[in-house]
């Protein structure tokens, strides 16, 4: 069964990771896919073949989420190209580690803006043609980080943190809308980005913080993001799901 038959679903930062492994599991029900990339032009194309392997229609394109007049020019065309947007997964982000001492201007800045300016950037987009259409479910990727916070991660964690806190307020603005906004809070993922998971003693104690013993998968994520982006979750906004094996107990 299908869950997202003719809904046309945006994910930003989606040429790898999570971003990736919900673009596909999106596809896999049924949604055409617009998603963004900024710096792989051969792993956008690359997904962007994939996904169209499922049958739907896909469309990479080269946008920062992080600037607001690309975002505008984004979904402008996308709504120009497929008609409305059903379905926003603002997943787009980095993290630059550093202990507050040490942490610059520019690395905090190039954080918060990457991960919490540009879910106002495109949301601010998105709702546009979803209260039009009086239907919409929209997706924050938060962090576990953003719950508990994290030593070394300040601004990794606010930028989270802010994200929650958008997400209740945007999901109490359009409502009666019938527009849903939902976030999700990942625990330890495994990805490309989080490779020091695996890594001798710090894998193990981060491991015997985790109730279910485990690090998490991307395809888990994106269940999760699959079950907020279909009328399973028709009930549910305002909320942030952690999907973290426990580690937020």
């Amino acid at each position: 069964m299908k869950l997202l038959e003719n809904k046309i679903a945006v994910v930003t930062g989606a040429s790898r990771g999570i971003g990736e492994a919900i673009a596909m599991k999106l596809a896999e029900h049924g949604a055409a896919i617009a998603f963004t990339y900024l710096s792989s032009e051969e792993k956008a194309q690359s997904l962007e073949k994939r996904l169209k392997e499922f049958g739907i229609e896909a469309r990479a394109w080269k946008s920062n989420a992080s600037i607001y007049q690309d975002c505008e020019t984004f979904i402008n065309e996308v709504v120009k190209h497929f008609g409305t947007v059903d379905i926003c997964v603002n997943n787009a982000g980095i993290s630059k580690d550093n202990l507050l001492l040490r942490l610059t201007p520019d690395q905090w800045d190039d954080v918060i803006n990457t991960n919490l300016k540009s879910v106002y950037n495109i949301t601010r987009q998105v709702i546009r043609p979803m209260m039009k259409a009086r239907n919409g479910s929209i997706i924050n990727m938060s962090s576990i980080v953003g719950i508990k916070g994290n030593a070394g991660q300040s601004s990794y964690a606010a930028s989270k943190a802010g994200i929650i806190g958008f997400t209740k307020s945007i999901a109490q603005e359009l409502g009666s809308r019938n527009v849903r906004c939902n976030a999700i809070a990942p625990g330890f993922i495994e990805t490309d980005m989080t490779h020091y998971l695996n890594e001798g003693d710090a894998a193990k104690a981060f491991l015997e913080n985790i109730p279910l013993g485990r690090f998490g998968q991307v395809e888990e994520i994106a269940n999760t993001a699959l079950y907020l982006a279909s009328d399973l979750s028709s009930y549910v906004t305002g909320q942030v799901i952690s999907a973290c094996g426990g580690l937020n107990i």
